[in-house]
């Protein structure tokens, strides 16, 4: 059974930077796609970045585009989510996710697999 385990989150300055993980366990090799998704308090779980299964392709969602950076290591079975410049507003709960596919998709009901999410708050 595949689980995802992601850590990293905090409580940051503004301006300041968090690099979150994801950890596939349950599979030698993982090799679908994966992404990152944040849910802010009263607010509906929004996309944030996507990495294809070969690690080929990114995608970004304008909210955080130019600030982040997803990637991955497939020999470790881990993705990553490098976070510069961070905002009050970016605080939410950071999830990782994982599908079969290689493709990734910014719908989150594309994704099978989910991690039990990481708090980011990020002070003004």
């Amino acid at each position: 059974q595949v689980q995802l385990v992601d850590a990293g989150g905090g409580l940051v300055q503004t301006g300041g930077s968090l690099r979150l993980s994801c950890a596939v366990t349950g599979r030698a090799v993982y090799s679908g796609a994966m992404g990152w998704f944040r849910q802010a308090p009263g607010k509906e779980r929004e996309f944030v970045a996507g990495i294809s299964g070969l690690s080929t392709v990114t995608y970004y969602a304008d909210s955080m585009k130019d600030r982040v950076t997803i990637s991955r290591d497939n020999a470790k079975n881990t993705a990553y989510l490098q976070m510069n410049n961070l905002k009050p507003a970016d605080r939410a709960v950071y999830y990782c996710a994982a599908r079969r596919e290689l493709w990734y998709t910014s719908s989150a009901s594309g994704y099978t697999y989910w991690g039990q999410g990481t708090q980011v708050t990020v002070s003004s």
